[in-house]
């Protein structure tokens, strides 16, 4: 499937063609030979797709030894050179809903008459031959460039998955295709033991198991845990006879071969739209990686009248998911201060889609991520985005490093105030110690007002910093001395907005001990731990009066948190903030018994997506305060899915699959009040 190309000049185009032939040589040599891609598979497409598209809107340009024009790569010198009986073809791909359709609708009207579709997952490993004579494994051997593979039966007579004799009655000679790979959780354990050894990591689960086949040790094959599953019979002799390719995967079955049981047939286009919909939002649901759908046409007379071009077959096609890793270019590593006083770098990127979002900025975690995975600006860097998992940087391109790059070194003073930054001995975690830095400030007063903590509605974060830089706010307690003349002078606060905040700011003052907790920004106090400590001490007071061993032996604190409660206490500054908190009439007191009528108590709620009136963690925080858990994913014991904008594809479709209810909003709203979904 091609891409529009737009207009050149021709010698322009031609310049481009050669050099595109040039880079998808280079990177297939990478991948197919050497095991070792350099760029992710979104960046290799993309490169082909744009060679295809040249090619074929100017066939004066096409070049009979273009890699479009072959199948895989080379054959590495390391094994014996196999010549399959049969080519091993490549297969059509789109990433497009649309002409995945329009091929579908190509064969309905060649064929003329009624049509089934088989969808199986695209298994993301090595194509592979395995060649069974009377029964037993004679041979197995990769595709390599579809005519001539190379021969790794010691390797393949390791894997678990790959029968050794086949279950009788077996033709006298049967060559089955399929896909060796290697599962996530094996590929995790591979890189883990990689690690200790002080080896190098593989990149992806693909990788690892061509570098896992390719070993002169078959031993070290075997270690590797390899997977396969049987997708096609290709030669035949003296077996039975099959009409359509779904009889021929019941009979591979019945042989003792791994069919992937998620494999259906369907009859319509609509089904094949539906399927790859439906795993496109799946795909982390497996145990094992999946970069798209293949789809075939069923009926095997009908692949006999339809044929297939030099390098693929007409009958069938690869749908690819969005990648979730692309390459682009890392711009600047800047470093943010939140009201912890943490400093986090993060990659600050030129624009690119990931996963099927656009990704600006991307998490570096800490400073001794930056420096294992050495990356500097003006790199390109490989970025991941997959599922709802936050977009990280994985790690530099080498081979397109500017030349004379130096390396990134953590600033030594805070961006936000100047000071210098403190990185705490056996952390890995840098912060910045000054509690009049402005940075922090903003976000421990936002926090505090937030509705896991004191819920001060209308006081977001966009307020604070106004309040802040106008000099009403320098920490929380602040707050209580707001009044309307002061906030009535400010941009875009009329008499209407400072009574409904002054409204709310008093609202706050009873909001149970438990909430005041978790808005005083105490480091490793969450919102369990502070129900914890105010179910166990009842009244501030007597916590601050508490000792370290005191505070650890309530249930579910501990003495990290313990540590950190009394190191906060114990510095005047914040004794200093509590007291004022005192004087305002702030609520020191509470049980920790609930404050909210326990309509959710024993229901799971999942949140996914943006809401407009929560953060994640609010609306969260929500859910069990009104006795319900949030979890972070969807599962039978799930009673409803509120959903915001752009929320988690995978969350939504595993609840289409178990039938849970998925609600925006305005029913979140009416769920936190009532326990119940509205009518209708």
């Amino acid at each position: 499937m091609s891409e529009p190309v737009a207009t050149e000049p021709p010698e322009e185009l031609a310049a481009r063609a050669e050099a595109l032939r040039e880079l998808v040589r280079y990177h297939s040599e990478r991948y197919f030979v050497d095991d070792a891609p350099e760029i992710p598979d979104g960046d290799f497409d993309a490169l082909v797709a744009e060679l295809e598209a040249i090619e074929s809107s100017h066939p004066d340009l096409a070049d009979p030894t273009s890699p479009t024009r072959r199948v895989g790569g080379s054959v590495a010198a390391t094994f014996s050179e196999v010549r399959h009986r049969s080519p091993m073809m490549s297969l059509d791909k789109t990433t497009s809903y649309e002409e995945l359709l329009a091929w579908g609708r190509r064969i309905e009207r060649y064929v003329g008459a009624a049509v089934g579709f088989t969808c199986e997952p695209k298994i993301d490993g090595l194509a592979m031959s395995l060649l069974y004579e009377d029964g037993r494994l004679a041979r197995a051997a990769t595709r390599g460039d579809g005519t001539v593979g190379e021969d790794v039966t010691a390797n393949v007579a390791t894997v678990a998955a790959v029968p050794r004799v086949l279950a009788a009655p077996a033709p006298r000679v049967v060559e089955v295709r399929g896909e060796m790979y290697m599962s996530v959780p094996a590929f995790e354990a591979l890189n883990r033991r990689q690690s200790a050894a002080g080896a190098r990591s593989f990149v992806n689960p693909r990788n690892a198991a061509a570098g896992s086949l390719r070993q002169k040790d078959p031993g070290v094959t075997a270690s590797r845990q390899l997977d396969f599953w049987a997708y096609q019979v290709g030669e035949v002799v003296g077996g039975p006879s099959f009409e359509r390719h779904g009889q021929t995967l019941e009979w591979l079955r019945r042989l003792g071969f791994p069919v992937n049981p998620h494999t259906e047939l369907v009859g319509t286009l609509e089904e094949v739209d539906a399927y790859c919909r439906r795993w496109e939002a799946d795909r982390h649901r497996l145990d094992y990686e999946i970069d798209g759908v293949v789809v075939k046409l069923d009926d095997l007379a009908q692949r006999a009248e339809l044929g297939s071009t030099s390098r693929a077959p007409r009958w069938a096609i690869a749908y690819k998911f969005p990648p979730e890793e692309r390459t682009t270019l890392l711009r600047d590593i800047m470093v943010s201060v939140g009201r912890t006083g943490k400093a986090t770098p993060f990659a600050v990127l030129e624009p690119v889609s990931v996963g099927g979002a656009r990704i600006s900025m991307a998490t570096l975690h800490n400073e001794d991520q930056v420096l294992a995975k050495d990356v500097r600006p003006g790199d390109t860097v490989v970025v991941r985005r997959a599922g709802d998992v936050i977009p990280e940087v994985r790690g530099p391109v080498l081979a397109l490093r500017p030349a004379g790059l130096a390396p990134w070194s953590f600033p030594e003073r805070c961006p936000s105030c100047g000071e210098r930054l403190v990185r705490l001995e056996g952390e890995s975690d840098t912060f910045c110690v000054n509690l009049d830095c402005p940075g922090q400030r903003v976000q421990r007063i936002a926090h505090f007002a937030s509705r896991p903590a004191m819920d001060i509605e209308h006081l977001g974060e966009r307020s604070v910093a106004q309040f802040v830089r106008a000099g009403l706010l320098r920490d929380v307690a602040d707050i209580y001395a707001l009044t309307p003349d002061g906030v009535a002078g400010l941009e875009g606060w009329g008499g209407t907005s400072v009574a409904n905040l002054m409204a709310a700011v008093d609202a706050s003052r009873a909001r149970p001990l438990a909430n005041l907790l978790v808005g005083l920004s105490i480091r490793h106090l969450g919102a369990t731990g502070s129900a914890a400590l105010a179910a166990a001490f009842g009244h501030l007071d007597r916590l601050l009066g508490a000792t370290a061993e005191e505070i650890g032996a309530v249930e579910g604190v501990g003495t990290v948190i313990a540590d950190s409660v009394v190191g906060f206490f114990s510095l005047q500054r914040n004794r200093d903030v509590v007291e004022r908190l005192r004087l305002a009439g702030v609520n020191f007191e509470g049980a920790g018994e609930p404050q909210l009528p326990q309509v959710l108590s024993g229901k799971s709620v999942v949140v996914t997506g943006t809401l407009e009136g929560w953060s994640r963690e609010e609306a969260e925080a929500a859910i069990i305060a009104r006795g319900g858990r949030s979890p972070g994913s969807v599962s039978k014991r799930t009673a409803v899915v509120v959903a915001g904008s752009e929320p988690g594809a995978a969350k939504l479709a595993r609840a289409a699959e178990l039938g849970v209810p998925v609600v925006g909003e305005a029913a979140f709203a009416a769920l936190l009040d009532t326990g119940e979904l509205p009518a209708g």
